[in-house]
């Protein structure tokens, strides 16, 4: 029970299905329709852009995930939630193209144009003559897609945002903290589903020869039938609409008040702080973490996401100021300051002068850290 309570956990799993069912969905709307326009170009042309559809799979994860963070930023997109959806349909058209070519290849073009010579409009004969043809590749396609989305780290890494995550970078987060026994009860579920599904998948009527093993197995089969064609789907579309509630509603909270903390990961502040914060003020806190300042950096001169509180270590913090990414701090709303030893803050004068920017927030003989406000 206590996986069911576990709200992070629920909201990655969650994350992780509705992403990947959504762009396996579109990504194979989208890769069918440009194979059979590439099935359509004379050899050269289709030598060329199935070129072009082969670099995705070519190239590294880590070089498609920062391109494709980079190309977000340059057009001023929000990292989160839609960053990677696009993300996720863009990586999963090639594998669809190519799941649905060998197919258009192998169909008759004559029985096409049979069908035109009857009659039929082209729409009619595509849906009657080609597409059940197809049909086997752009399953093939969709799952593949579904597969490949589900599993991704690293694209998905480098286009999320604060307060976003799938199963893959909450497990990476929970690995220096140490993995919660919730995590290893959900993995146990996914493995028995699987495993599950594909006994349904391959599950078949045995021979002729035994009609009573056909009787057993084949009310198996039709219910494997009934599962894939009519649940699935209403299982998918149901998740589908609920998800626009509730990322509508996370939308709705966020606007009427959040705060978005930026701060190195580890133990570094005890979660039910956290709790009691939300309970006390109202304010929905989301909590991101960072391993080192040269990954935090490039997220902040991004302007990407708009981090609220940023926990910075010195050094870091001159250089943010120099390069105006930092806002004054209105010591009016920090009553506790009177707390720290001043003789901390004439230390961070170092950095920052006039104690504008940051506040002292960790010192030790190792590393000093400092809250930042980044509006």
């Amino acid at each position: 029970m206590s996986l069911f309570q576990n709200k992070e956990i629920m909201n990655a799993l969650y994350t992780t299905l509705i992403i990947a069912l959504l762009s396996a969905l579109i990504a194979t709307l989208i890769g069918t329709c440009a194979a059979l326009g590439m099935q359509a170009m004379n050899s050269r042309m289709r030598t060329l852009f199935m070129g072009v559809t082969n670099i995705p799979m070519l190239n590294a994860d880590i070089v498609t995930g920062v391109s494709l963070m980079l190309l977000f930023i340059a057009f001023r997109f929000t990292l989160g939630f839609k960053t990677i959806l696009l993300a996720h349909i863009t990586f999963n058209i090639p594998y669809v193209i190519l799941s649905v070519m060998p197919k258009l290849k192998q169909t008759n073009r004559r029985t096409y144009e049979a069908a035109l010579d009857l009659g039929a409009s082209p729409a009619y004969a595509f849906f009657k003559v080609v597409l059940p043809d197809i049909m086997p590749g752009i399953f093939s396609g969709f799952l593949l897609s579904f597969t490949m989305s589900l599993d991704d780290f690293v694209i998905t890494h480098f286009t999320k945002g604060p307060g976003i995550d799938t199963l893959s970078t909450k497990i990476y987060s929970e690995v220096r903290k140490g993995i919660k026994p919730e995590m290893y009860a959900l993995s146990t579920i996914m493995f028995v589903t699987v495993l599950l599904l594909l006994i349904l998948i391959n599950m078949s009527p045995a021979e002729k020869k035994k009609v009573v093993k056909i009787k057993r197995f084949g009310k198996a089969q039709k219910f494997g039938r009934f599962f894939f064609q009519r649940l699935v789907p209403v299982a998918m579309a149901v998740l589908i609409i609920i998800g626009g509630f509730i990322y509508g509603k996370n939308d709705v909270i966020s606007s009427q008040g959040q705060v978005i903390v930026y701060n190195w990961g580890g133990d570094y502040i005890d979660p039910d702080v956290i709790d009691m914060f939300e309970e006390e003020t109202g304010i929905d806190v989301v909590y991101e973490e960072f391993e080192t300042n040269e990954i935090m950096y490039p997220k902040i001169q991004s302007g990407a996401i708009a981090y609220d509180v940023v926990c910075p270590s010195d050094y870091m913090i001159q250089r943010m100021i120099e390069n105006n990414l930092l806002e004054e701090i209105n010591y009016d709303n920090i009553p506790n300051l009177k707390y720290i030893d001043q003789k901390y803050m004439d230390l961070a004068k170092g950095f920052d002068p006039d104690n504008k920017y940051s506040v002292p927030y960790l010192w030790g003989g190792l590393s000093e850290s400092f809250i930042t406000r980044k509006w």
